[in-house]
C-alpha cells in the first residue's frame, strides 16, 4: 500500500474531474478515479497520473447507488489503505424550463449531483475519523448561488451542495476534518459545449470561459489549506460578484 496521501475523485474520466485528478497527482497524491460509465477514459486518466509519479486506479461506480458506493469505498480502502481527500465532482444535467421539466429529470440530477456527494462523503468519513484528518471538496456551481433559467434541478442540487458542505464542516471540524466547496462559473467542457456565445461572454467580467485546470488549481489549494473550512470558493471570472 502506498505511503503517499490518497485522493478520491468522482466524475474523473473527463472535464473538471480529469483536470483535478491530474493536478492532485502532480501535487503528490495517489488517485482513485471514479466514473459512472467511461471506465476506459478513466483508465487513461490513471495512466497520465502514473506518468506524474502517482499510484492510480480506476473504479466504475454510480454515485447515486448506495450499495455501489459502499462497495467502491471498500475497494478503495483495500487498494490504498487510507484516504485523505474526497472530491465530489460527479454531475449530470437535464436542462429545461420548470414548466416542462419531467419529474424523473429533476430526480436524476438531484440523485447524482447532491445525493451522490452525500453518499460518497458518508462512505469515506469513517476513514477520515480513523486518521483524525480528511478533506472534502464539493464541486458546486455559481448556478447554485444565483440560479439559471432552465436549470432548476441543477441549481437546486448545487445550492444543496453548499449547505451540505457547511454542515459537514461544522459537524467534523473538531475531529480534524475539513469541508469546502468550489463554485465554478462557465467552464469549457463537454457539458458546456455550445454555450460560448457573445451574449454569455458579455456577462463575464473577465470576458472568457474558464478552463478545467483553473478549477483543479482551486481544488488543490483547498486540499492543502489546513485552516480553511466551510468555504465556498468562486472560480467564475467574476460572473457572480
Amino acid at each position: 500500500m502506498s505511503e503517499r496521501k490518497t485522493a478520491v475523485v468522482t466524475g474523473a474520466s473527463r472535464g473538471i474531474g480529469k483536470a483535478v485528478a491530474l493536478e492532485l497527482a502532480r501535487a503528490g497524491y495517489d488517485i482513485a478515479a471514479i466514473c459512472a460509465s467511461r471506465i476506459e477514459a478513466a483508465e487513461e486518466v490513471c495512466e497520465a497520473c502514473r506518468a506524474l509519479g502517482a499510484e492510480a486506479r480506476a473504479y466504475r461506480c454510480d454515485v447515486s447507488d448506495s450499495a455501489a458506493v459502499k462497495e467502491t469505498a471498500g475497494a478503495v480502502r483495500r487498494d490504498f489503505g487510507a484516504v485523505h481527500v474526497l472530491v465530489n465532482n460527479a454531475g449530470i444535467t437535464r436542462d429545461t424550463l420548470v414548466m416542462t421539466m419531467k419529474e424523473e429529470d429533476f430526480d436524476a440530477v438531484i440523485a447524482t449531483n447532491l445525493k451522490g456527494a452525500f453518499l460518497m462523503t458518508q462512505a469515506f468519513l469513517p476513514l477520515f475519523l480513523r486518521a483524525k484528518e480528511g478533506c472534502v471538496v464539493n464541486i458546486s456551481s455559481v448556478v447554485g448561488l444565483m440560479g439559471n433559467p432552465g436549470q432548476a434541478n441543477y441549481a437546486a442540487a448545487k445550492a444543496g451542495l453548499i449547505g451540505m458542505t457547511k454542515t459537514v464542516a461544522k459537524e467534523y471540524a473538531a475531529r480534524g476534518i475539513r469541508a469546502n466547496a468550489v463554485a465554478p462559473g462557465f467552464i469549457a467542457t463537454e457539458m458546456t459545449e455550445g454555450l460560448e456565445t457573445e451574449e454569455l461572454l458579455a456577462q463575464i467580467p473577465l470576458g472568457r470561459m474558464g478552463r478545467p485546470e483553473e478549477i483543479a488549481q482551486a481544488v488543490q489549494f483547498l486540499a492543502q489549506a489546513e485552516y480553511v473550512t466551510g468555504e465556498v470558493l468562486r472560480v467564475d471570472g467574476g460572473i457572480a460578484m
